[in-house]
């Protein structure tokens, strides 16, 4: 581990000059704006007191930006972890209570240390096999269940809590005549003046003008109207010291869920990143990107922040406004905390069916129409991956639906690769320059030797596409009864201990015939992988060649001269000799 894997922030220091702390201070001042109604909204649909969603957004983004790559990823509280987060801890208590929020926080804690290991570990590689299918799939499922979640603050309706998804539309559905429209008029007034600034001054905080629309409307119905119900007042102060559950009881209970936050925080962080990255030209180390979460979650932990990740809009946002360098996201953090100490008081004044309006329209915003149209028209392994993965999440644990889309996506990736393509090859003689060279039959027809089949194999030999593979060469010797097989290993990256016997056992096979399996091109890195494995040795050296040439000039020699007497087929230099 060298010195800027620890203190990566060293590497970007040098950047910072008084243009780009200029930059960063006007981009941090936005990201503060637009980060303060979306953490009390985010804080509601994680179950916790709205001041949870904004100590979240004063800490995690601070750490993250110290410890992270991306120059533009603005981590803190999001949609789809918050929600998790409610399916996770609500199972072991009851959403607001102290009980509630300590378990929240051990799960952040137990999700940072998962994060961090996978960092540390370097297996940052490893998102790159989770389709972002599942993402989209279940941010678009978790809006539903959102939109759902808040639709009771909306009309007023009484719904038991713990109720699933169906449950709760059908209490939705029985109990509509005893909706209270002035509720409803509270949050469709604070949605629609949202959506209206958003269009009219899309550079003014649409969601922040919004509320205090809406909150002017419940101010001004408090006197003739009952129900309406405030947020009540969030303290004003810096993110006070907490400190998780470190019961073992505690620990193991959390474990499985706290597996999959870090789980969907990992590949939304990297994504995001990894989609700034390419507007500004960056390169995203996922590894450190790793640790970077998973810091800014333990710290997080001790400051009553729960979990957070990579926001896209925040973080896009971020960008645009001209940020330079990591330190946008720590002025952000900084004007956020300045605000809060100001405006704390007024937000007694918030309405939580208003509240319910910022919701619903951050929960529409959180669905990928354009991703999702492409995919299922484009792609039937990624349209069936999005369709489990968005009605895992509406009908099962939220945890188990990130499983099951990641499950799904690996098995479509393995069912990929476990088939590699095995094109037939032949001599073709350019006419102008007599030049020879293997193409492709299927591009050309050519003609073949009886007796040597001329294969390349297109992708990494290994447990998954072995027994493909193994059909091929069968097929080869049981059909077409050719038992000497050269295979152009060039494009083979990678042999591991399945594929090595199996290819063993069919060269033995075809030795029984009198032939043999011959590699040629093979890469020096897998040549000496699999030489310790004895591969080498079992099949023998005189099996594997550096040119195609010489190859020929020495499986030549073993074929049947009867057969070369009558062959029309000539396609080699030593038959003309």
């Amino acid at each position: 581990m060298n010195f800027l894997t620890l203190f990566p922030f060293l590497s970007w220091f040098k950047l910072i000059n008084k243009d780009s702390i200029k930059a960063d201070m006007l981009a941090g001042i936005t990201g503060a704006v637009i980060v303060l109604p979306q953490g009390v909204a985010f804080a509601t649909i994680a179950g916790l007191p709205p001041e949870y969603g904004l100590y979240t957004a004063m800490v995690t983004p601070v750490i993250a930006a110290l410890f992270g790559s991306s120059h533009h990823l603005v981590s803190g509280p999001t949609t789809a972890i918050s929600i998790v987060i409610f399916s996770a801890v609500s199972h072991h208590a009851d959403p607001g209570t102290p009980e509630f929020i300590s378990i929240a926080l051990t799960l952040t804690f137990l999700a940072g240390v998962y994060q961090l290991a996978f960092g540390l570990a370097r297996l940052g590689a490893l998102v790159n096999f989770v389709s972002h299918t599942v993402v989209i799939g279940f941010t678009a499922g978790a809006a539903i269940l959102i939109a759902t979640s808040q639709m009771k603050h909306i009309l007023g309706i009484s719904v038991p809590k713990g109720e699933s998804f169906l449950h709760t539309w059908l209490d939705i559905f029985n109990g509509i005549g005893s909706s209270n429209l002035y509720l409803l008029l509270i949050a469709m007034a604070t949605l629609f003046t949202a959506l209206l600034i958003k269009k009219k001054f899309p550079k003014i905080p649409n969601l922040l003008i919004g509320m205090v629309v809406g909150s002017l409307i419940a101010y001004g119905l408090k006197d003739t109207v009952e129900g309406i119900t405030l947020i009540g007042k969030i303290p004003g102060q810096l993110p006070p010291p907490s400190m998780p559950d470190f019961s073992f009881e505690t620990l193991t209970a959390l474990a499985p869920e706290a597996f999959a936050v870090a789980l969907l925080g990992l590949i939304e962080a990297v994504s995001i990143s990894r989609a700034v990255a390419t507007k500004s030209y960056q390169r995203i180390n996922s590894n450190q990107e790793f640790i970077g979460q998973g810091m800014s979650n333990v710290v997080g932990s001790f400051f009553s922040s729960y979990a957070g990740s990579g926001s896209f809009t925040r973080s896009g946002i971020n960008y645009e406004a001209g940020a330079k360098t990591p330190m946008s996201a720590i002025f952000a953090a900084v004007f956020l905390l300045v605000i809060v100490l100001l405006i704390a008081p007024l937000t007694a004044y918030l309405p939580v069916a208003a509240m319910g309006g910022v919701i619903l329209l951050v929960a529409y915003n959180l669905i990928d129409f354009h991703h999702i149209e492409m995919i299922l028209k484009n792609s039937k392994s990624e349209a069936s991956i999005l369709i489990v993965t968005f009605l895992s999440t509406l009908f099962l644990e939220l945890e188990f639906a990130i499983y099951m889309g990641v499950l799904l996506s690996l098995v479509f990736f393995l069912k990929q690769t476990s088939k590699p393509e095995i094109p037939t090859l032949s001599i073709n003689v350019d006419e102008k320059t007599n030049r020879r060279c293997f193409l492709n039959i299927q591009k050309k027809p050519l003609k073949q030797c009886p007796q040597l089949k001329i294969i390349r194999i297109d992708r990494s030999v290994y447990f998954g596409s072995i027994n493909y593979i193994q059909d091929r060469i069968s097929h080869i010797a049981e059909n077409e009864h050719i038992y000497n097989i050269m295979i152009d290993a060039s494009r083979i990256n990678f042999i591991d201990l399945a594929g090595a016997e199996a290819l063993v056992s069919e060269n033995a096979i075809l030795k029984k015939h009198g032939g043999g399996l011959y590699f040629v091109g093979l890469k020096s890195s897998v040549y000496e992988a699999v030489a310790k494995s004895l591969f080498v040795k079992k099949i023998g050296t005189d099996h594997f060649y550096d040119s195609k040439s010489t190859a020929i000039n020495n499986i030549y020699k073993k074929l049947n001269r009867d057969v070369c007497s009558s062959c029309q087929s000539l396609i080699f230099k030593e038959c003309n000799a």
